[in-house]
C-alpha cells in the first residue's frame, strides 16, 4: 500500500492529480474553487442541473465564493462540473459534501450519503482517496461508506484510501473561511489519514489535524455543534428568566464576557438556524441509543432552543395586548428571515418557525430582508417589502435577524412597537420606550 500513498501523495504534491467534489453547496461549491485555485484540475459533481449549468457558466450562487474566483477558473478549465458520475473514472481523489438532514422522526437521514458513495463505487478504482465531509454521526464513514466500496472487491487500507474530514463552513464569516480554517482529518488507516492530510496541506493555508480515526473526527464535529447549541441554550434559559426579573441579559452578558477566562459569551435569540447546530445533536443523540445512553443535557438544551420561535410569539401577543390589540389581524413585520446576519441562507431559520406560530393566530405577516427578496415555506410564497414604506403602519416590528445594512435609529422612529430578538437596537439612542428585547 506504501506504494500506492507515495504515487498519489506525488500526484498530489505537484498538482498532477485530478480531482473531484460531491455535492456542489454550500460546502462543495467554496472547496472545489479552493481546489482549482490551488492548481488542480477539479470536476464538480451534482445531481441538479441548474448548479452544474450555473457552475459551467461561471455564475456563482454560494455567499462565500467571490464571483470573479469562479469565473477565473472555469475560464482557465480548471473547474466544470457535471450530472455524469461516470467521470469519477478520471479522478483521483473524491470529497463527498452532500446533505444529511433528519428525517420527520428526528433521524439521520443519510440516504444522500449513501447514494453518493454508491455513484463513486460504480468507477472506484485502485489507489483513489475518498473522503466524507458531510456531517453526520459516529462511525458512518467505517460501518455505511466502507462496505458500500468494498462491495467493488477493492479493500479499504489496501486498493484505496478513506477517510473523514468535517466541514467547518460558517456562512458569512468575514475572518475565517474554506481556505484558513483549520482542517480535522481521520483515516480508517494510518496511511488513508496521511493521503487525505497531503491533500488538504496542498490546498489549505489553516492547519491540518490529523487524528486516529474517523470516528474522531466524526465525534469532534459533533460535539463542536453540540458544544454550542448546549450554550445557546443556556443563554436563551438566562434570558427567559432575566425577563420574569426586569433584567436585560444582553447587558448581563456583557458584563459576564469582561472577565478575561472562563466565560465564552453566547447570546440568545429566536432560535436556532443553519444546518448544523440545530441538527447535529439527534445525531450524536440517536447513536447513543445503540449504546443504551441517553443525552440528557443534549436533549434538554434542545427543548429549550426549540421552543424559543413560541416563546417569541408569546412576548409578541403580551406587547400587542398591553396595546389593546388582538394577534389575529395584527400587522407584523419581520425584519430579516435569514438564519443569521448578513447572508441569504435560509436553512432552518428560526424566523420560519416564527411565522408558523404567527399563522397559527392569524396574524397579518409581512417580511423585510435585503438577503432573501422571496421564498416558499409551507406552499406559500413570501415576498420582501420596503421596511421604510411598511414600518410605520406595522402594528409590531419584529426583529429577526440583525442585518447590519438596516438603519436601526431609522426603523425604530418609523415603528410604532418594536420587539428585538437579537439586540440589534443596542446603539439607538431615540424611541427607547417603543423597543422591547428579548
Amino acid at each position: 500500500m506504501s506504494q500506492i500513498r507515495d504515487v498519489l501523495i506525488k500526484k498530489l504534491e505537484d498538482k498532477t492529480a485530478k480531482l473531484g467534489v460531491v455535492g456542489l453547496g454550500y460546502v462543495g461549491l467554496p472547496l472545489a474553487v479552493e481546489k482549482a485555485k490551488a492548481g488542480y484540475e477539479v470536476i464538480g459533481f451534482d445531481v441538479q442541473d441548474s448548479k452544474v449549468q450555473m457552475v459551467n457558466e461561471g455564475h456563482n450562487y454560494i455567499g462565500d465564493v467571490v464571483d470573479s474566483d469562479l469565473k477565473e477558473i472555469v475560464e482557465n478549465g480548471k473547474l466544470k462540473a457535471t450530472t455524469d458520475f461516470s467521470f469519477v473514472k478520471d479522478v483521483d481523489a473524491v470529497c463527498i459534501a452532500v446533505p444529511t438532514p433528519l428525517d420527520i422522526y428526528k433521524q439521520p437521514d443519510l440516504s444522500y450519503v449513501i447514494k453518493s458513495t454508491k455513484d463513486v463505487a460504480k468507477y472506484l478504482q485502485k489507489g483513489m482517496l475518498i473522503v466524507l465531509e458531510s456531517t453526520t454521526y459516529p462511525g458512518t464513514t467505517e460501518e455505511v461508506l466502507k462496505p458500500i466500496l468494498e462491495e467493488t472487491g477493492l479493500k479499504c487500507g489496501e486498493d484505496f484510501f478513506l477517510a473523514f474530514s468535517p466541514e467547518r463552513v460558517d456562512p458569512g464569516n468575514k475572518s475565517f473561511n474554506t481556505k484558513n480554517t483549520p482542517k480535522v482529518v481521520g483515516g480508517c488507516t494510518e496511511e488513508c489519514t496521511e493521503v487525505a492530510a497531503a491533500l488538504y496541506k496542498s490546498v489549505l493555508e489553516g492547519e491540518i489535524h490529523s487524528v486516529s480515526s474517523p470516528a474522531v473526527a466524526e465525534m469532534e464535529k459533533i460535539l463542536e455543534n453540540t458544544f454550542r447549541n448546549i450554550n445557546i441554550a443556556l443563554a436563551n434559559e438566562i434570558a427567559i428568566l432575566c425577563n420574569k426579573m426586569n433584567i436585560d441579559v444582553w447587558e448581563v452578558i456583557d458584563a459576564a464576557k469582561t472577565k478575561p477566562y472562563g466565560f465564552m459569551a453566547f447570546y440568545p435569540g429566536p432560535g436556532l438556524g443553519g444546518h448544523c447546530i440545530p441538527l447535529d445533536p439527534f445525531y450524536l443523540e440517536w447513536k447513543a441509543k445503540e449504546y443504551d445512553f441517553h443525552t440528557s443535557l443534549i436533549q434538554t438544551s434542545g427543548r429549550i432552543n426549540d421552543r424559543m420561535p413560541e416563546y417569541v410569539v408569546e412576548n409578541i401577543m403580551k406587547l400587542l395586548n398591553r396595546e389593546k390589540k388582538a394577534m389575529n389581524g395584527a400587522k407584523v413585520l419581520l425584519m430579516g428571515v435569514a438564519y443569521k446576519n448578513d447572508i441569504d441562507d435560509l436553512r432552518e431559520s428560526p424566523a420560519l418557525k416564527v411565522i408558523d406560530e404567527l399563522n397559527k393566530h392569524d396574524a397579518d405577516i409581512t417580511y423585510c430582508d435585503p438577503f432573501i427578496p422571496e421564498f416558499e415555506h409551507k406552499g406559500r410564497k413570501y415576498y420582501s417589502v420596503d421596511w421604510r414604506e411598511v414600518a410605520g403602519d406595522a402594528d409590531v416590528v419584529v426583529i429577526t435577524t440583525n442585518h447590519s445594512d438596516i438603519n436601526y435609529e431609522e426603523l425604530v422612529g418609523k415603528a410604532k412597537l418594536v420587539y428585538d430578538t437579537r439586540n440589534a437596537t443596542k446603539e439607538v439612542k431615540n424611541g427607547r420606550e417603543k423597543i422591547y428585547k428579548l
